[in-house]
């Protein structure tokens, strides 16, 4: 436990560990449910419980995957890059798509704080809950909201997004490519990218082309929300 405590190397062993283990288990079933970023995620919170290791602990040796947050999202560029010609083609549809993402998902926050009451600092915490954690952790602070739940907001988000979003596709029969992936960058940003490139690679670009807009838009409706309750 000593060594597990002042091992500057344990947060990154668990993450990459836990994280590779997903990925195994998604290729061997091909279930959404076993999204690797969701396995990591359980599995680190079990081996924290079991193991009585403080959070602290596990954050400080993560700082180095933390660091390459922000350049692994500006490398979705490559692939929006790859397909511009379908971006020329359909930019009036994809910041259209764009836009009704980032209001709905305000709305939404919206109507859910009225239903249940909540101040005004948990309604700006989720406010950012579907764009990137780069974007969204600054954004929540600026508006007085809570940093943590926020991350935690969007991590659940882009799970949720990765898991289910196939699923909500084919039940909308959603079959353009174009809008499979406005639809999934908009509103579960990286995660649902990455959902999106298995999908194919136009669905991949338009994903990362809604990440950057949705980013941007939210930015700006998020203070108009956080006005209004």
């Amino acid at each position: 436990m000593d060594f597990i405590q002042n091992s500057v190397f344990f947060g990154v062993v668990i993450s990459l560990v836990s994280y590779g283990l997903g990925v195994i288990l998604k290729k061997k079933f091909k279930l959404g449910i076993f999204n690797p970023l969701l396995i990591s995620v359980i599995i680190t919170i079990v081996v924290l419980v079991i193991f009585k290791i403080d959070y602290g602990v596990y954050e400080k040796g993560t700082k180095v995957i933390s660091f390459f947050l922000t350049p692994a999202t500006v490398c979705l560029a490559v692939p929006l890059y790859e397909q511009f010609e379908v971006l020329k083609a359909n930019k009036g549809a994809i910041l259209a798509g764009t836009i009704a993402g980032v209001i709905t998902s305000g709305v939404v926050i919206l109507l859910l704080a009225i239903a249940f009451g909540i101040g005004h600092a948990h309604y700006v915490t989720l406010l950012p809950k579907s764009i990137t954690t780069a974007i969204g952790m600054d954004l929540s602070v600026e508006l007085g909201g809570y940093q943590s739940l926020t991350v935690a907001a969007i991590v659940i988000t882009g799970i949720l997004g990765n898991v289910i979003g196939s699923f909500v596709l084919k039940l909308f029969r959603i079959t353009e490519p174009v809008a499979q992936g406005v639809a999934l960058g908009s509103s579960a940003h990286v995660i649902g990218t990455s959902r999106a490139m298995e999908l194919g690679e136009i669905q991949g670009a338009m994903g990362s082309l809604s990440i950057v807009v949705s980013g941007v838009l939210t930015v700006i409706f998020a203070n108009i929300f956080a006005c209004i309750y």
